[in-house]
């Protein structure tokens, strides 16, 4: 199957062994059979501020880090559906046909498409539930890291700490020993009394970085010329918050991508002139 998005205005066609088209809906609107199901399935982080969302970001070392994490909960959290972290998860390894696409949906995982960039339906959902207070919880590596090695890191995480209209608590988490219990290489099964070591890091506020980011936007937006006009929206419709950040993103991805191809041409020439050298 051939699914078709749009990147930055460009089409990008991304085959897809199973159709997940349905799963966002009927997560936006669930029904009483996906509560039962969820609610059974899931536990939940306990204390956390009334309606201030919440985002932990981990490594991603096995296929066992995200259930294995939320091992360490409190058994009473189990029935607390409510509460209980939404997750990405790639759409092409958990969401490959009906059972696995249920399965996932009813913990909570939201399929992202690897490849499809940060401005895609499942991280637009993802800003839906941290606008009404929910925990979301993100491996910003993109992927399993087999080798443990350090990886860019993944930036639609950043785009949901800005556009959140609350700005979010961010937890960083770190463990050790999951690819352990969970190997990466066959045979594929669970190992017992293996040592895990999980680290939970301190609440992050981006409360003062995010003003200052944006208080520096504005200026920029101020003292752009042809680039700002040729990023804002020709109608005259009134701009919500999250169109005003991604014409925002838009710009700085856009002046990345200059200095980029600049630094190319200058090592380039400088390998030019060590070359007549």
């Amino acid at each position: 199957m051939l699914c078709r998005y749009e990147i930055n205005r460009r089409p990008l066609a991304i085959r897809m062994s199973y159709n997940i088209d349905w799963i966002l809906p009927s997560l936006r609107n669930p029904t009483k059979f996906w509560n039962i199901a969820s609610t059974i399935t899931m536990a939940a982080v306990d204390e956390r501020p009334k309606n201030v969302p919440l985002i932990t970001v981990s490594n991603h070392h096995s296929c066992f880090d995200d259930p294995g994490l939320w091992g360490s909960l409190k058994l009473k959290h189990l029935l607390n559906k409510d509460k209980m972290r939404w997750s990405l998860a790639a759409h092409d390894i958990c969401f490959t046909c009906a059972q696995h696409s249920y399965f996932f949906a009813f913990g909570k995982c939201v399929p992202i498409i690897r490849g499809a960039g940060v401005f895609q339906n499942a991280v637009d959902f993802c800003i839906e539930q941290l606008n009404k207070g929910s925990w979301v919880h993100v491996f910003p590596e993109g992927k399993v890291n087999m080798t443990k090695e350090n990886m860019r890191l993944k930036w639609g995480v950043g785009r949901m700490i800005f556009e959140s209209l609350v700005t979010p608590i961010v937890i960083p988490i770190w463990h050790i020993g999951m690819d352990d219990v969970l190997p990466n290489e066959p045979p594929y099964y669970l190992r017992l009394f293996k040592k895990l070591t999980l680290n939970f890091g301190n609440p992050i506020d981006f409360s003062e970085l995010e003003a200052r980011a944006s208080r520096r936007n504005t200026e920029k937006e101020k003292s752009s010329g042809a680039a700002a006009c040729a990023l804002r929206p020709r109608s005259g419709k009134r701009q919500t918050k999250g169109n005003l950040r991604q014409e925002t993103y838009k710009g700085n991805l856009l002046q990345w991508t200059d200095r980029g191809y600049l630094r190319q041409e200058t090592v380039k020439r400088n390998m030019r002139q060590e070359t007549v050298k």
